[in-house]
């Protein structure tokens, strides 16, 4: 009989450790398969790592593993694929916004032959700006990246043993699991679900978190920014003779004249943030590099069920 893991990361979530495995459960059990649910503990400041132990002896299907510090949740969902034994690799946040109702029909096409079975949130009932804003950030996204990203499909999805083993070999420390999730490919299978409320707490991701994860999402997966970088010098360069040929030919027909505070005031500010933008750019992609180079861990695990 076959095996699923469920990978939950976990931050501060002690009040959803026992609702969610309750719901989990009631929804798991009776289908033809052997499970096992894995938490990821991401450095909590509650009482998370508690309620996780209290569970683990009760539960035989539950383990855990509790990070030294917060690394963040790329890093808790590696750790959880890492760990995790199944033939199938189920990701799924612990706060009940990713419904467990959803785990038969996954489980199914997974056995129908897909390799990754990936539930999309739509958009219903959220308010217009946010709707819009998301719309746009993904339409800007797929101008950028080299890998297509869709919106509302994120890390609730259902892995074969063969997907999760192709995102194991990409070891790089600066991970968008959004960009490798659609890099590895293979057959897909996309269903839909509307959007869920927290059962208990609060959003772990604010205004600044969010604009981050887009950013790492641009740099992560192509060189276009720098590409874009040379576009403008080109251009800018290009306008500057321009501007240049201009300022002679008027010079030679009308005479020398005082130069405007505006033009040089503009240009100067033009030309500086230009720069600014570009050194930005570079040193994003160096930054990179630099962290790679270091070959740090991408956490470290003080606590877990299996010592």
């Amino acid at each position: 009989m076959k095996k699923l893991s469920i990978v939950v990361p976990c931050y501060n979530e002690e009040s959803n450790i026992a609702p969610f495995y309750e719901a989990v459960k009631s929804h798991v059990d009776g289908l033809p398969l052997r499970y096992e649910l894995v938490f990821v503990d991401d450095g909590s400041s509650d009482n998370t790592l508690a309620a996780l132990r209290q569970l683990s002896d009760k539960v035989a299907e539950v383990r855990y593993l509790s990070f030294s510090r917060n690394f963040g949740k790329e890093s808790a969902m590696l750790a959880g694929l890492q760990y995790a034994e199944g033939d199938a690799v189920l990701i799924m946040d612990g706060d009940l916004q990713h419904p467990p109702r959803l785990i038969p029909d996954m489980w199914q096409h997974f056995e129908e032959g897909y390799d990754q079975v990936i539930a999309r949130r739509n958009r219903n009932g959220e308010q217009v700006r946010r709707k819009w804003l998301t719309k746009l950030y993904y339409r800007l996204m797929n101008n950028f990246v080299d890998v297509p990203l869709v919106d509302g499909a994120g890390d609730f999805r259902l892995l074969s043993r063969r997907a999760v083993d192709s995102l194991l070999q990409m070891t790089e420390y600066n991970r968008f699991s959004k960009g490798l999730f659609s890099w590895i490919g293979f057959k897909e299978k996309m269903i839909e679900y509307d959007n869920e409320m927290r059962n208990e707490g609060t959003s772990k991701w604010s205004f600044n978190s969010l604009l981050n994860y887009g950013i790492d999402g641009v740099i992560s997966f192509n060189n276009r920014p720098l590409r874009l970088a040379i576009y403008a010098g080109i251009f800018i360069t290009v306008s500057g003779f321009l501007y240049i040929i201009f300022n002679l030919f008027n010079a030679l027909i009308h005479g020398v004249e005082t130069p405007g505070y505006f033009t040089t005031i503009s240009a100067v500010v033009l030309l500086g943030g230009i720069q600014l933008l570009t050194l930005g750019i570079i040193g994003e992609y160096i930054g990179r590099i630099y962290y790679e180079t270091k070959k740090r861990p991408h956490y470290l695990v003080q606590e877990k069920d299996r010592e």
